[in-house]
């Protein structure tokens, strides 16, 4: 076995941690959350997949292997979001909506999601919709320059805060479920109309919202949206893309960095987010980089 493990990447770790206290979840909360049989079942599948994948690329050592073993990970985050849409109303139905707007209202004086829609304009709408839709463009490119460009170790270093920051970010969402201003300051059903973009800005719409397992012609789309508010992922996120691109010295980083800036400001623009989400990202950015570290040197020393 401890061999075994000795093949396993950081965040393969990160994964496994994650995916099996889902598993205690959805065992502890079977009587709220419907799918919890499916859930656990295709968690156990995927983690002895991990341990496959794992072994496999360290003992053919293929390109093709590698490869596979390094990326994969950009895919199980996408994996666990639509998961835990299953379950985090579930085992939480209350959403700190109210809590968010009060905290907002309190700081500022207005609610900012409203206030900033003086300076409203469809080019603006147009350019923030992009950046904010390049969220998960921007970890492939960091990946794929980080993987061409530096050693294994790097990489996994990278793809490690990543991953585990995604984690994070999920726990949060267990802990205070929000739908965000969209729906509550908000129409939901009139942006289009209220906030319009040119070209790209409706179909970019519509690709976010079924992301989030919703669409304009459900008749309780805050109903069924995923509660994924704080903190705010893009902030944390992007966050930690900037500094791993700047701490590599990517030749990218000084793009990355600027649709880093416009997408937060497009997160408030755009009414996904409260302004607290935001300060909460960056607590979580803070805490992943942190704990991150102490993680990983653990792990060095637990695996030579």
């Amino acid at each position: 076995m401890k061999k075994l493990i000795s093949y396993l990447a950081p965040v393969d770790l990160t994964s496994l941690v994650f995916l099996s206290l889902l598993i205690i979840l959805n065992l502890f909360f079977f009587a709220r959350v419907s799918a919890w049989i499916e859930i656990a079942g295709i968690n156990i599948a995927v983690i002895a997949l991990i341990f496959l994948l794992a072994y496999l690329a360290e003992k053919r050592k293929t390109k093709l292997l590698i490869g596979i073993h390094r990326f994969y990970n950009y895919g199980i985050v996408l994996f666990v979001f639509k998961e835990i849409h299953l379950m985090v109303h579930a085992i939480h139905p209350v959403d700190y909506d109210g809590l968010f707007i009060a905290v907002d209202k309190w700081l500022f004086g207005v609610n900012p999601t409203q206030w900033i829609m003086q300076f409203a304009h469809p080019i603006l709408t147009e350019i923030f919709q992009i950046a904010y839709f390049s969220y998960y463009i921007l970890f492939i490119i960091l990946g794929v320059e980080l993987y061409r460009r530096y050693t294994i170790k790097d990489f996994d270093h990278g793809a490690f805060l990543i991953v585990y920051g995604f984690y994070l970010s999920y726990l949060g969402y267990f802990l205070l479920p929000a739908i965000g201003p969209r729906f509550t300051l908000h129409d939901f059903y009139a942006i289009n109309e209220e906030l319009p973009g040119l070209f790209l800005t409706s179909w970019m719409r519509d690709f976010i919202n079924a992301g989030e397992s919703i669409s304009f012609s459900m008749a309780d789309a805050a109903g069924l949206v995923q509660r994924d508010v704080f903190p705010s992922g893009h902030t944390q996120l992007t966050l930690i893309v900037v500094y791993l691109s700047h701490k590599f010295k990517l030749r990218t980083r000084w793009i990355i960095t600027a649709i880093t800036g416009l997408l937060i400001i497009g997160t408030i623009y755009l009414r996904y987010h409260y302004v607290v989400d935001l300060f909460g990202g960056v607590l979580f950015f803070m805490l992943t980089i942190w704990s991150g570290r102490i993680i990983q040197s653990w792990w060095e020393k637990k695996a030579n």
